[in-house]
């Protein structure tokens, strides 16, 4: 055991950014050096180049406390401009905040508070953030919400926020029936049927979530949103900021976290990476995932979540939700082992694994590091995110592939209306989006089939290239696997998962 911890330990540092994730306080920069931290930062959030102190609006923000609370020290300009039905309305309580001056790069944090591992090394949130101006009356994203205001359009999409979580809701109930008659009647749910239902019903549950996150986050929605995390692949905790407030408004530019969040692998010799990879999400399941929510429930209870939440009582329903989700994956897999049926278990994991971890980088096109854009102020942002995001496909219905695909067939009109609450709203809305973007000239491109389009592209990318240390020192595919600094990494990757870190 001596040995291999030792071994482990001599692993490159270039191959082993994820062991340095440390989720700093609220107030502090991320360092991986022993120096003392740097002093922390000013309660400053900035829009439109001035400086606002939003302290005392954090637990009267209708959204819930979290949205305002993480977006401390950032640039939140955009954020006010997409993620509201109704900006106007929203600058005019910005008002009452404002410090009366211009923000300066001290007021905001380099790496975003967020693990520096996820940016590119010389990453600096003042100059790498896009800026866009929302001002012109003849943006694209103006024209659809004047169109999405009229009383007609509004009952529909109520109506289709109702049915959405009317059929959340019957898939829930499926769920617990599909692992019910697999217990008590496995005669009537053979192995090779319970894979693929509970991949299917996981996905589409994930999806429910995938819309949750993006929702006001009051009430119940606190504990509910963490259904995001049922197809083993994300944590909402922590996504609602990854996913809601910086991939979403900042597609496509280096603000974009997505696009790293499944690059690790590229690190692993290339035949070790399905296996390696499962290994890794095991230990997610097992350990992981424990260590990551006792990790971010100690650094509430070390720093305060005054800065988060406002308060305790605020904050608890998000932690009941982590933690609630992490005792369902965990002990799911522990009572079909007792059961006997582990097998059954691990089919289902490594089915609902690959394809939902393909699913998260599906919808752009991550795998073209050319695709990378650093929009400037004359571009229109609605535009741009049409032209950076794909529809998925997976059966050709829209209703069934909305859950099918975790919320990703109307995805262009989910990355312009990030506020609706639901799949089948983005649906009910996509022929106004579509309309006003062909009176701008906006190609609007077929749907991508998950299947057929996307799968082959992102498996030759994502598992058939070389290793990194294959590709920088010309390796043959023998040396890619037996090298040992490749059978270190390999060793390393599986621990990670064990205490949390790494991957998506």
């Amino acid at each position: 055991m001596i040995a291999v911890i030792s071994f482990l330990k001599r692993a490159p540092t270039e191959a082993s950014p994820a062991v340095q994730v440390n989720l700093s306080t609220p107030n502090s920069v991320v360092s991986n050096s022993q120096d003392a931290p740097p002093p922390p930062l000013p309660n400053v959030w900035i829009y439109d180049g001035e400086a606002y102190d939003l302290t005392d609006f954090i637990k009267r923000h209708p959204g819930g406390e979290f949205f305002i609370g993480r977006t401390k020290n950032r640039d939140i300009t955009v954020l006010v401009n997409v993620l509201h039905r109704n900006p106007a309305k929203v600058k005019q309580v910005l008002k009452k905040y404002s410090l009366g001056r211009p923000a300066t790069p001290a007021d905001m944090h380099p790496k975003y508070d967020a693990p520096p591992f996820l940016f590119k090394p010389d990453f600096d949130g003042w100059r790498d953030t896009p800026r866009f101006n929302f001002e012109p009356q003849g943006q694209l994203l103006n024209a659809i919400r004047v169109r999405l205001k009229t009383p007609e359009m509004q009952a529909r999409i109520a109506q289709m926020d109702f049915l959405f979580n009317l059929v959340t809701g019957l898939l829930a109930v499926i769920y617990v029936l599909v692992e019910g008659i697999r217990f008590g009647l496995p005669q009537f749910m053979p192995i090779y049927l319970f894979a693929p239902l509970m991949a299917m019903l996981r996905i589409s549950l994930s999806g429910a979530g995938h819309y949750l996150i993006h929702r006001a986050q009051v009430r119940f929605n606190k504990v509910f949103a963490h259904v995001f995390d049922i197809n083993y692949v994300p944590m909402a905790h922590v996504v609602m900021d990854g996913h809601t407030l910086m991939h979403h408004p900042f597609t496509q530019s280096e603000v974009d976290i997505k696009r790293n969040v499944f690059t690790a692998v590229m690190d692993l010799p290339r035949y070790y990476r399905v296996p390696l990879h499962t290994l890794h999400k095991l230990g997610h399941i097992w350990t992981g995932m424990f260590v990551r929510a006792t990790e971010l429930s100690l650094l509430g209870i070390r720093f305060g979540v005054q800065n988060l939440y406002g308060d305790w009582r605020r904050a608890l329903p998000h932690y009941l939700g982590l933690w609630a989700m992490r005792a369902l994956l965990c002990g799911e897999c522990l009572i079909f082992v007792l059961h006997g049926d582990g097998l059954a278990w691990l089919a289902q994991f490594v089915l609902t694994l690959w394809i939902s971890t393909f699913m998260i980088v599906a919808s752009h096109d991550f795998e073209d590091d050319a695709a990378e854009t650093t929009p400037d102020d004359s571009q229109d942002w609605a535009v741009q995110q049409i032209q950076n995001s794909y529809d998925l496909t997976m059966v050709g219905n829209k209703y069934i592939d909305c859950f099918l695909s975790a919320g990703l067939s109307p995805h262009r009109v989910h990355h312009v209306l990030p506020f609706q609450k639901s799949g089948f709203a983005n649906i009910a809305s996509e022929a106004i989006v579509r309309e006003e973007a062909a009176k701008l000239g906006v190609a609007w491109d077929a749907p991508k089939n998950f299947f057929c389009d996307r799968l082959p592209v992102m498996a030759r990318y994502y598992l058939l290239t070389p290793s990194r240390q294959a590709r920088e020192e010309n390796l043959s595919l023998l040396q890619e696997h037996l090298n040992p600094k490749a059978l270190r990494t390999s060793l390393l990757y599986i621990y990670r998962g064990f205490i949390g870190v790494g991957s998506i």
